[in-house]
Formats: structure tokens, C-alpha cells, sequence
């Protein structure tokens, strides 16, 4: 339906999540955003994406009716925001599944709601099973579940944004320390949201620079 390419991708999951998570200062600047989409927390994989290779991706999203760039007059540059859940018709808790998986790569149910905390306040598991099987059951499906590789217990789920998953590689599993991660997902979210303001402080003085040359 869309086949979205990694960049597409997330730079709709990092507009689906601010528009949640910091209303305040959405839609985003181009510099915000590529800030959000390079976030080292609550993203898999890591990217280290430029301002050109975002824009030119705003622009492709835009031909797609899938982002819209966004201007007033109290506003020194162009802002985004997303139009995915809008036109898709996804309610909170969709939206909620989606961002997660577009943001993080494929979750186990478990995964998913501890992850989306912030996003949407699922219930219990169960109303992440039925969220999921919304997903799957749609006319054109945005979820699917993934085959099991050897020794895995649960299933694990993917967006199908970007076409038919493929066959990911087996290996070992890795014992995880759950406290440590949140850890350090704290420390990283706190260093993020960070380097978010010092984006949105530098577009702010380059766009008061230029007023005056």
C-alpha cells in the first residue's frame, strides 16, 4: 500500500510520537525533527539522518498526503505534522501500536504496551491482542505477526509500511537486565530531549539572524 522506506518511516514515527508526547511543540520544525528522528532512546535502529535527507523525504510524504508542512505568522520557519493516523482513520490506541512499531522494529504484545506507556495507557495485554488483530485486519493490513524463530516464546509483530517483512536472522538470545535498560533509557531520553531544545533554540536564531541581513 505504501511501501515506505526506512527514512519515511521514521520520520513519521518521530511526528506520530511528538504530536503525542510534547504537544506543546508540535508540529515540528525540520530542525526538531531531525532531532526526534536521530533520538538514541526508544529507537531501533540508531540513525545519524541529515537535514537534507529529511526534507527530501518531507517532500516525497507530502506527494503521499502522509505529512503536510505548516506555516503562521507567529512562527519564524515551516513546521510538520503528520497526516498517517488521519487518513488511515486510526484511533488513539492504533496510532499508539503503530508509532511503537515504526519507531522500534518488531515487539512482542508485552513489549508493545510496556513501550507505548507514554503513548497510549493499554489496559492489560489483552487489549493490545485486540488493538493488533484490528491492525491485521484491516482491508489492507498494517500489522503482521512474524513466524517464530527457534527457542522464541512469543510472537513478535511488524508494521507492514514498508511491504512484506523479511526473514529476519536467527541467533542466540541475549539475557537483559529490565531495570537496566530503563536506566538507561531514562538517561537517554533526558540527553534527547536535550538536544530537541538546542535544535529548536538554534532554528529560532538563525530565523531572527536572517531577519536582520
Amino acid at each position: 500500500m505504501f511501501e515506505l522506506d526506512a527514512i519515511a518511516v521514521r520520520v513519521l514515527g518521530s511526528l506520530i510520537e511528538k504530536e503525542i508526547t510534547t504537544p506543546d511543540n508540535y508540529p515540528l520544525t525540520l530542525s526538531a525533527l531531525v532531532a526526534a528522528c536521530n533520538q538514541t532512546s526508544n529507537r531501533d535502529p540508531v540513525l545519524a539522518l541529515n537535514e537534507a535527507a529529511v526534507s527530501e523525504s518531507l517532500e516525497d510524504l507530502a506527494r503521499r498526503s502522509l505529512v503536510r508542512g505548516v506555516h503562521r505568522s507567529d512562527w519564524r520557519v515551516r513546521r510538520y505534522r503528520q497526516l498517517l493516523s488521519e487518513s488511515l482513520n486510526l484511533h488513539a490506541a492504533e496510532t499508539a501500536v503503530m508509532c511503537v512499531l515504526m519507531l522500534r522494529g518488531a515487539q512482542t504484545t508485552g513489549e508493545i504496551r510496556a513501550r507505548a506507556a507514554r503513548l497510549f495507557e493499554f489496559v492489560d495485554l489483552a487489549q493490545v491482542d485486540v488493538t493488533l488483530e484490528a491492525l491485521m485486519d484491516l482491508p489492507t493490513p498494517l500489522v503482521a505477526e512474524l513466524a517464530r524463530r527457534p527457542g522464541q516464546k512469543e510472537a513478535r509483530y511488524t508494521h507492514l509500511l514498508s511491504g512484506e517483512p523479511q526473514e529476519e536472522a536467527s541467533g542466540p538470545a541475549l539475557a537483559v537486565d529490565p531495570a537496566a535498560t530503563d536506566r538507561v533509557e531514562a538517561l537517554e531520553q533526558a540527553v534527547d530531549s536535550l538536544r530537541a531544545e538546542v535544535a529548536e533554540l538554534r532554528a529560532r536564531l538563525e530565523a531572527f539572524v536572517r531577519e536582520f541581513q
